[in-house]
Order: structure tokens, then sequence, then C-alpha cells
């Protein structure tokens, strides 16, 4: 029986970054992962292949508008399923560097189906053998799943989730996408900028419902703009499929056919067959593993982090916690994870990014914020780019100068919120930032704008 000091039950940015923050830090560790691939759900079929297919459609898009920078190009075309295999190749390329990195760090890899078995042990099962191991700490970091909706169950052919949208064998002419977080809109991106008919259905009021409401009502505008058609306050109410296509009725009343549907929906958290039962780790009411800061759950020496452990539900924040998690068990004194410093992304055409407190928010908290804009129309990198669809804004504390939020849409931004993450780290103020030179000309200059503007002081608008 193999034994260890840190044992990972998940091989995506929480659980391989977990093994290799061990292995420098003195710790004989092993990582557990089901799958073929590692690297989790983010890399093999979330965050990585979505980013490289919305690229590929950002290119098309670009040639599309070739004439307006006076390039003329004949014949544009592309295939799909070239695009698909760009995507994967991405995918795997990554995937090997992952194995590279455990190879490395000297991290043992068990490949199967790992369960707690209680008393530190660990039972690994696979088509092969059943195994044992005994891990003085264990870290479940088993991700989440795509939710699916009652009566639309994914089936691979008219209804799809997220795994089959990312490989289609050809394009459908219509596409109703159910869901208008992250994920649905950065579909819709894709699927519309290479002509399918896209139709979005949100129950909430407005799509993007955790964005600050002005950008997801200018987010709204532009895609319904680039012919993104957009039903709010609204849900499907009947499906009955065809031999083809699908046959939707709106709760609105509205009855519409659509080729394929795409369910994006939210998540729901891996728990099932890990061996929960055989432990004393409690699940929220929502279904995610509850830890204390340090990611301790309620079973003595086994954790959990990312995902798995509740919202919100991203790859940066997994492996960040991942670090702390470890450096815990250790015996450092790592600093807590602060979630109003964990910025949020959507590569969608445009690109939205935010961090901190909407507008909403910081009101209702009882702050008295003052607000500043700056639209991309007057920014002289954005126009020579083409990309004058855009904002930024930012919301201060009047009586501190903090930065309690920022939020953008436009060419970008998912690279510039790094920026206000990290002011927000340092306990920045809209002073710090106004005092801050930025070079010029760049997208970047309109940070400095933003938080000129809540005091009127923007010069270039």
């Amino acid at each position: 029986m193999s034994e260890y000091d840190v044992t990972v039950i998940g091989s995506g940015p929480g659980g391989y970054i977990a093994a290799i923050r061990a292995v420098q830090l003195g710790f004989k560790t092993a990582i557990i992962e089901k799958e073929k691939n590692l690297g989790g759900i983010c890399l093999n079929w979330g965050c990585i292949p979505t980013k490289s297919l919305l690229r590929a459609s950002e290119i098309y898009r670009l040639i599309r508008r070739s004439e307006e920078f006076g390039i003329k190009v004949k014949d544009t075309s592309f295939d799909i399923q070239s695009i698909v295999k760009y995507s994967r190749n991405v995918v795997d390329k990554l995937s090997k560097g992952v194995a590279y990195l455990m190879k490395k760090n000297n991290i043992k890899i068990h490949q199967g189906l790992g369960k707690l078995a209680g008393n530190h042990t660990i039972k690994i099962f696979n088509s092969k053998e059943e195994q044992e191991i005994v891990s003085k700490h264990i870290i479940l970091a088993t991700g989440v799943r795509a939710r699916n909706l009652p009566g639309i169950e994914a089936d691979g052919n008219l209804i799809w989730n997220v795994q089959h949208a990312m490989t289609p064998d050809r394009l459908p002419k219509s596409l109703l996408i159910i869901g208008s977080g992250a994920i649905g809109v950065e579909f819709a991106s894709f699927y519309s900028t290479l002509g399918v008919e896209v139709t979005i259905v949100e129950v909430k009021d407005t799509i993007l419902p955790l964005e600050d409401r002005e950008i997801s009502n200018l987010a709204q505008e532009i895609l319904i703009r680039r012919g993104i058609k957009i039903y709010t306050n609204n849900s499907v109410k009947a499906l009955t499929k065809n031999k083809g296509s699908t046959q939707v009725q709106l709760s609105s009343g509205e009855s519409k056919e659509f080729d394929r549907i795409i369910v994006a929906v939210g998540v729901q958290a891996n728990t099932e067959n890990i061996g929960l039962e055989n432990t004393k780790i409690r699940l929220s009411s929502s279904g995610f593993i509850e830890t204390n800061e340090w990611y301790e759950t309620s079973e003595p020496n086994v954790h959990a982090i990312g995902d798995v452990a509740g919202p919100p539900c991203l790859a940066h924040k997994a492996s960040h916690e991942a670090v702390i998690c470890v450096e815990k068990i250790a015996g450092k004194s790592p600093h807590k994870l602060k979630k109003e410093c964990i910025p949020n992304c959507t590569y969608s055409h445009p690109q939205i990014a935010s961090i901190g407190l909407t507008e909403e928010q910081a009101i209702k908290n009882g702050y008295d914020v003052k607000i500043g804009k700056f639209h991309s129309n007057f920014n002289g990198k954005s126009i020579a780019l083409g990309e004058t669809e855009g904002l930024v804004k930012v919301i201060i504390d009047k009586k501190t100068g903090e930065l309690l939020g920022a939020h953008m849409i436009g060419a970008e931004v998912t690279e510039l919120i790094s920026n206000f993450a990290l002011a927000k780290q340092l306990e920045g103020t809209d002073s710090d930032i106004k005092s801050t030179i930025l070079p010029h000309p760049t997208i970047s200059e309109m940070i400095h704008e933003s938080v000129l503007a809540a005091d009127d002081e923007s010069l270039n608008s």
C-alpha cells in the first residue's frame, strides 16, 4: 500500500496546483484523476477550448471587416471541423504540459476514481484494478459539471451540453441558448459570428445577471445589434423534439423552432461517488462541500478547494485556494482569500470583465459612492483598432477613495481587469490610480480616465 503526505483527488487548476505546491513544500504527493487526460474540466472542456474557438471566430470576424482597414480579402470561408481540431490540439498540448509538470515535480499519478474510505485511506477504482493508498492529508478538487434542466436533458443530438457545443461536426442554422451567464454569452458570440441564427432565453430580467446592470444592458444592446435575439424574463415552458429540430414554447407564449439547443444554466458539484458517506463532511444547501477559510472540511485532515467547495466557480480562484490550503497544511501563515478581489471574465465579443461590488451592491451595502465612466470611442487605441463599443466603469467610496468595484466591456478588457485586481489587492485608492502613469496609446488609459471621471476630471471626454 502506497503512503503519501498529501493526496489530491482531481487534476484541474485547483488540483494540479495543489500537488505542485505540496511538493515545493517538501511533501510526498500523489494525484488521482479518473479521466485519461489531466487538467480537469477547465483545460479539457471549459476555459481553454472555448477561448480557442472564440479566437478562431474573432479572426473570421476581422477578416470579414478587412475592407474597413483598406484590405480586400476574397472568398472568405471557414471549416468548422478544422476549427474544432485547432481547439482540441490546444487542449492536447496543455494537457500534456500538466502531465510534464507532474513528472517534473515527482508527483505520482493514480489513474482512476478516488473514493474516501476513512482512516486516511483512499480506494482507487479503474478498469484494470482496485487499490488503496494512505495519505496524511487529502485534498478534494473534484470540480463541477453542467446542470441539466428537467425535460431538457442533453442528448448530444438536438440538445447539447457545453461539451457537445464545443465539438460540432456541422453548424446548425438556428440555435437556442438557455441561460445567459458567461458560458451562454460566449457560445452566443461564437456561433453568431459564424453565421448561426442565435437566440438567448434568460429567466432573469437581464443577461449576465452577475455583472453590473449598466454593463449587462450595454452588452445586451450590442449583441442585439449584431443579430442575436434575446428574451429576458423568459423560460422554456415546453419542448417537442422533431426529426431534425425542436419546437419550443416560451413562457411568454411564443413558439419557435430551433435546429439545436444549448443548455447553459449553471453547474452542480461533483460530490457523488467520492466516499463522502464515509466521512463527517457536510454539504451546503446548494450541494457544495462546506469548508472553513483554510479549506478544512468537517472531517479531520480532509480539505476541499475549487469549484466543489463553492462559487465563484473560476479556475483562478481554485488555483489560489490550492496554494492557501497547502501552505496552511505546511504550517505557514498564508493570507486568506478575499472574494472581493476575484476578477470575473467573459470572453465573448465584446469581452466583459469585472471585480468587486456592482453599483447596486455598493449602495445596498451603505457606501456613499462616486461613479466614474469612460467610453471606448474616446480612446485613441480603441479607435485605431476599430473597437469603439465599450465602457470602463468604476465605483469608488467617496469617504476613503477605496476602489469598491470596476466593470468593463470592450476590446481586451479581460486583460485590463488585472490592473484593477492588483489595485484592489494592494488596497489602492483613486488617488493612487490617478497618479499612475499609463502608456499611450493603449486601451489601458481608459482605467486612468474612468477614475478621473469619478471627480469630473476626465481629460479626454
